[in-house]
């Protein structure tokens, strides 16, 4: 790390704890000795799966975000939990809110949302070889419901604006881009 890029931690207090963040403002001192104030979001890590069904098709969801005030167009996804791997969620969120098991689960990579003011750390996963899942079924307080879509498609969705969520445009370009389709249809 470049000397002149590192901040020094001076301080730090949590001003909010919440069921799934929590908010610190932490009081850093940078290269040049000058004093700033960082407010982070502390997140404990997330996952989003692309789920790749046969004949070049992908199974999206539709779930209403109340911060973004509209219904989007999504992949499944959602925060690790305690004690949870990253695989493990992705595995138990593709069965909850999609009732499929992924035969074949590949990290394609990790990238941080917003690391401007957020901890979060989401792993963005390509699920092969689909198969009904044992005794799935959504959270209590989700409401989410499965899409099947061709994969070019979602893509010229993307293109168009119409997949507003970042994990799943991230997603769904990757699986296009690495996914094994060649610029084409994903087997």
């Amino acid at each position: 790390m470049s000397a002149e890029l590192w901040e020094r931690l001076v301080s730090s207090e949590t001003v909010f704890e919440g069921r799934l963040i929590s908010v610190r403002v932490d009081e850093v001192e940078l290269s040049g000795g000058a004093r700033a104030r960082r407010e982070i979001v502390v997140h404990p890590g997330a996952v989003a799966v692309v789920p790749l069904l046969p004949e070049g098709r992908v199974l999206m969801i539709r779930q209403y975000r109340h911060a973004a005030g509209q219904v989007l167009y999504e992949l499944p996804a959602g925060t690790v939990q305690a004690g949870e791997s990253p695989p493990d969620c992705a595995r138990r969120e593709l069965a909850e809110e999609t009732g499929y098991a992924a035969g074949k689960l590949e990290l394609v990579f990790s990238t941080y949302l917003s690391p401007g003011y957020s901890t979060e750390l989401i792993g963005i996963f390509l699920a092969r070889d689909l198969h009904p899942a044992q005794g799935a079924r959504q959270e209590p307080d989700e409401r989410v419901v499965p899409v099947v879509l061709p994969f070019e498609e979602a893509v010229a969705m993307v293109r168009r604006g119409e997949v507003r969520n970042a994990a799943a445009i991230c997603g769904l370009l990757a699986a296009a881009r690495w996914g094994g389709a060649g610029g084409g249809a994903i087997e």
